[in-house]
C-alpha cells in the first residue's frame, strides 16, 4: 500500500476501476501517511479526516456498484488554503484570517467533490498568496523537496510538498504570476496554469482577481489534463497520438533568458536538446514590448490586491510578515488613472505577442532563472528576500501578464523545470504538446541514467 503514496492520480483512479486499489484503504493510507509524517505541521494547515473518510466510503460503493463518476473518483488530493471549504477552515495563510470558516465549497470543490475526488484538507500557502517563494513565519514554511533548507516556491507551497513528500496524489493551487509553477519546478513536479477566467474562482480567496487563476499541481500531464477537466466540470483533452515532430517552437529571449542561472540554465539546454532530437524545430524570438508589460505589471498587481486586501491589512498591519505586508500596500500609491492606463498598455502588448507569436506551436523558457533560496536568509537579508522573490517570478509571470495558459515539467534535473505556452483558451493543444514532451524527457534522463 505504501507504494500508492507515489503512483500517478490516473493510475490510482485505473486502480480503484479495476478493483485492485479500495478507494477506502488509499484514504486510510494517506490519512496515516499524513498524520505520521514528521512536517506534517509544515505541510498540511487541517487535515479533513471526517470529510475524507465519508467521501472514500461513498467511493467505494460507486465502485462496487460499478457507477464510478470519473477517472478520479476515489482518489485523494489536497487543496491550498484559500479554497473554501464548508465547515473547515480556509486562511488564506495569514493571520488576518484566523479562524475564518466558510459556509460552502468553493465551485471548483465543488466539481471535484461532484467527480469523485477525495478531499483530504488543506495545505499551507505563502501569506495571501503574495510570494513565490512559499516562505511564510506567520502559520508556516512548507519543505523543498530536494533541499531541505531552501523554500519549496510559492503561493501554492504547500500543495507541491503535499504530493512531493507522498501525502496527496495531486494539489490543487492557484496561480497569479506563478503560484502553480514555480512550486511545482521547485519539487519536480508537473504544474499547469489554466486560461484566466476559464475555471471559477468562486469561493477562492482573491490575490489579484483580474490575474489569479486556478491549476493543479501533479506528477504527470495525464493527470494535469484529467484535473483539469473535473475542476471545469468539463471532458479532459484527447492526449492520444500527440508527437513532437514537427512542431515549431520559440525560446522567448527577451527577459526570460536574462541572467539565467547555471543550473536552471544548463537544466533548459539540455531538455531543449531532447526536444530537438525529437523533430522540434527551435528558434530563437525576441519581443521586446514585453519590457512595457513589466514596467506596468507592479501597478497592475498592486493595486488589484491593495483593492481588495485594503481593510483586513489596515485593521491589523502587524498581523503581517514585513514583507508581505510591503507588497500589498503598494497599492496605496497606485491611481485609478494609472490603473486604468495600465491595463489599456498591457492589452495592446498582448495584441501585439498574439501575432508576432501566432506561427509557433509554443513558447518556451526556463521556468525559473534560479534554484529555491535560503529560507534562513531571506529571513534576515531583506535585499536577499526582494531580489529573489522577483526573479522567482519572472518568467512564469510572462504568461500571467501576456493572457497564456502555461505548463511547466520537470526536465531531471532537480528543481529545474521548462516551461511551454500556448495562447489563452489553448490548453488542449498545450497539454498535448506537454504529454508529448514529458515522454521525451523522461526517456532522456532514463537513457542518462542508464550510461551513468
Amino acid at each position: 500500500m505504501q507504494d500508492w503514496l507515489w503512483m500517478t492520480a490516473a493510475d490510482l483512479g485505473r486502480g480503484v476501476a479495476d478493483g485492485t486499489i479500495d478507494p477506502v484503504a488509499l484514504t486510510e493510507t494517506y490519512l496515516t501517511a499524513i498524520d505520521g509524517h514528521p512536517l506534517r505541521d509544515r505541510i498540511y494547515a487541517r487535515v479533513s479526516h471526517d470529510r475524507a473518510r465519508a467521501e472514500a466510503k461513498a467511493a467505494a460503493a460507486r465502485a462496487a456498484s460499478g457507477l464510478r463518476r470519473s477517472p478520479f473518483d476515489g482518489v485523494p488530493v489536497s487543496w491550498k488554503d484559500l479554497f473554501d471549504t464548508a465547515g473547515l477552515g480556509t486562511e488564506a495563510g495569514t493571520n488576518l484570517m484566523a479562524g475564518r470558516v466558510p459556509d460552502a465549497d468553493a465551485d471548483v470543490l465543488q466539481n471535484a467533490t461532484a467527480a469523485g475526488l477525495v478531499c483530504l484538507g488543506k495545505t499551507h500557502m505563502s501569506e495571501i498568496a503574495f510570494s513565490g517563494l512559499g516562505l511564510n513565519p506567520m502559520t508556516a514554511t512548507p519543505p523543498c523537496k530536494n533541499d531541505a533548507e531552501a523554500v519549496p516556491g510559492g503561493s501554492s507551497s504547500g500543495a507541491a510538498a503535499s504530493v512531493a513528500f507522498g501525502l496527496a496524489a495531486a494539489g490543487i493551487g492557484s496561480d497569479t504570476g506563478g503560484s502553480v509553477r514555480i512550486p511545482s519546478a521547485w519539487n519536480d513536479l508537473v504544474g499547469l496554469k489554466t486560461s484566466h477566467g476559464l475555471l471559477s474562482l468562486k469561493g477562492v480567496v482573491p490575490l489579484c482577481q483580474t490575474f489569479d487563476t486556478v491549476g493543479p499541481l501533479c506528477r504527470s500531464v495525464e493527470d494535469a489534463n484529467l484535473l483539469f477537466g473535473l475542476l471545469g466540470g468539463t471532458k479532459p483533452a484527447d492526449l492520444g497520438a500527440a508527437s513532437l515532430a514537427g512542431l515549431n517552437v520559440a525560446i522567448l529571449d527577451t527577459i526570460a533568458m536574462d541572467g539565467v542561472r547555471d543550473a536552471p540554465l544548463q537544466a533548459f539546454e539540455n531538455a531543449v536538446a531532447v526536444l530537438e532530437a525529437q523533430g522540434v524545430n527551435v528558434t530563437h524570438a525576441s519581443f521586446p514590448q514585453l519590457a512595457q508589460a513589466f514596467d506596468v505589471a507592479g501597478n497592475l498587481y498592486a493595486g488589484d490586491s491593495y483593492g481588495w486586501w485594503r481593510d483586513k491589512v489596515e485593521a491589523a498591519p502587524e498581523k503581517m510578515f514585513p514583507q508581505i505586508l510591503e507588497r500589498v500596500r503598494g497599492g496605496q500609491h497606485v491611481s485609478a488613472a494609472d490603473y486604468v492606463s495600465g491595463w489599456n498598455l498591457l492589452r495592446q502588448v498582448r495584441d501585439a505577442f498574439t501575432a508576432a507569436f501566432a506561427g509557433f506551436d509554443a513558447v518556451i523558457m526556463p521556468t525559473a532563472p534560479i534554484l529555491p533560496p535560503n529560507a534562513d536568509r531571506l529571513l534576515t537579508d531583506d535585499a536577499y528576500y526582494k531580489t529573489e522573490n522577483l526573479l522567482a517570478l519572472r518568467n512564469t509571470r510572462i504568461a500571467n501578464l501576456l493572457d497564456l495558459t502555461s505548463l511547466t515539467l520537470p526536465t531531471g534535473t532537480p528543481s529545474c523545470g521548462i516551461m511551454f505556452n500556448t495562447p489563452k483558451h489553448a490548453e488542449a493543444r498545450l497539454l498535448r504538446i506537454g504529454v508529448a514532451a514529458e515522454a521525451a524527457l523522461r526517456a532522456g534522463q532514463d537513457t542518462k541514467d542508464t550510461i551513468a
